[in-house]
């Protein structure tokens, strides 16, 4: 498995996981709590194959910050959530970062 997949995969499980987390209402709803601890484990995993080839600051800032902004989006479109201008300047900021991490950084495997 391609790790840019697996990391793929992480970052859709913790998304997953951390929606579900809302949707618990303090982990007294079962079934949410239980695909908060699904998308979690499966976030983990996932993260673990991606580590065999990227170094681990680089693939975790990738992992948490892409996570960050899909949340941030979620948020808004499900929990209807308000984004403000300045997050909404840092979440631009946060994807600027993933994408120079991978297109100039000599760390990442291409």
């Amino acid at each position: 498995m391609s790790h840019w997949l697996a990391l793929a995969i992480a970052i859709i499980a913790e998304v997953i996981g951390t929606t579900a987390l809302k949707a618990s209402n303090e982990f007294t709803r079962l079934i949410p709590s239980l695909i908060v601890v699904v998308g979690y484990g499966t976030a983990f995993y996932f993260m673990s194959i991606s580590m065999r080839v990227l170094p681990v600051g680089i693939m975790y800032a990738i992992w948490s910050g892409m996570g960050i902004v899909l949340i941030s989006v979620l948020g808004w479109l499900v929990f209807r959530q308000t984004l403000d201008m300045p997050a909404i300047i840092g979440l631009a900021f946060i994807i600027a970062g993933v994408i120079i991490i991978n297109v100039f950084s000599k760390t990442v495997g291409h």
